[in-house]
């Protein structure tokens, strides 16, 4: 009888970490191949429908954002998340959802036939996404026409501003691969965190700490996290001098307590993960210019909007996986 003999751990450790690494970078790989199929969609519907491709490809990562919040997991099949209500798409009397695109006209359905073969298909990509462009161009082409069109879908603000906002990133970006990430805090300067999500608060009433504090200097570089703009900026009575940053999907970014901004960073410009935004301090817990009531920190907390409600949720696990990738770009 043959006898076995066991691996050393060390040689089990390797293949884990080989096995690993192989899984990521098939889906880092399978990410790549999406986003390209998708450009070449979003690309052939602006050709055909003269909408830029960053608004649809905005409007589709938002859908894709919401999918996600709601399922915690996409659709390994699907290219494009953009998605109607079947009733709207096939027309009211159109009750066996007939896909003939000039039977969902005659239902006034707003389904289109997106690939000219004749049919207006709610499971078709090329048709979902014609139809979008046709949708965001009915009240002009203009960003102010397209905001327009987004209101009378969504009827809600934040998803306009969100949208807007993800499109004006993909024009400045001029792709949709934007995977880089940083941590919050420049990796040279002493820093120190712990999860503290969810801990009470006292001032201002008992409440819980929505965010990671970060401890580190007094003006040690706070930066972006990722690719966002910013969409708040200036003094609150919790967070002192803020900045919130939201980025392509649908997160919003707190940074709270700082000393400083950096010079001429304003509402509405377009970051990157690594860019300095403003330096830790201390501010906050009073009137304008309160600072010194507690060690300096940064306050960071993320929020998630499902496309109803914003929520926040523990940044912590983020921030480690953030840290280390920063580490390994040393």
């Amino acid at each position: 009888m043959q006898k076995l003999y066991a691996l050393p751990m060390f040689y089990i450790f390797i293949i884990g970490i080989t096995l690993t690494v192989s899984i990521q970078q098939a889906y880092a790989n399978e990410s790549e191949k999406k986003d390209r199929d998708r450009m070449v969609l979003y690309k052939k519907t602006e050709a055909i429908t003269q909408i830029p491709w960053y608004y649809i490809a905005a409007m589709d990562q938002y859908e894709r954002n919401i999918a996600k919040a709601e399922e915690e997991a996409e659709n390994e099949e699907d290219i494009i998340s953009i998605q109607f209500d079947p009733i709207e798409w096939y027309g009211p009397g159109n009750t066996h959802k007939t896909t003939d695109y000039f039977v969902v006209s005659l239902f006034q359905g707003i389904g289109m036939d997106g690939n000219g073969d004749g049919k207006a298909d709610l499971q078709n990509e090329e048709d979902r996404l014609y139809t979008a462009g046709v949708l965001l161009s009915q009240s002009g082409f203009s960003e102010e026409d397209i905001k327009i069109s987004l209101w009378n879908h969504y009827e809600r603000d934040l998803t306009v501003k969100t949208i807007i906002n993800i499109a004006n990133i993909y024009k400045k970006m001029d792709t949709i691969e934007l995977n880089n990430r940083d941590f919050p805090v420049d990796l040279n300067y002493n820093y120190s965190y712990n999860n503290t999500w969810g801990d009470r608060r006292g001032f201002g009433g008992n409440r819980i700490h929505e965010g990671t504090d970060i401890f580190a200097s007094y003006g040690s570089p706070v930066k972006s996290t990722t690719y966002g703009v910013v969409e708040l900026k200036g003094w609150n009575l919790y967070g002192g001098w803020r900045i919130g940053i939201r980025d392509i999907y649908n997160i919003y970014h707190y940074y709270a307590h700082l000393n400083s901004y950096e010079d001429d960073i304003e509402i509405g410009d377009i970051v990157q993960p690594g860019d300095i935004i403003g330096s830790v301090g201390s501010s906050g817990y009073g009137p304008p210019g309160t600072s010194g009531k507690f060690p300096p920190h940064l306050h960071y907390g993320m929020y998630r909007d499902n496309g109803n409600v914003e929520w926040s949720f523990d940044p912590y696990p983020y921030l480690k996986q953030w840290e280390q990738i920063a580490k390994d770009k040393e």
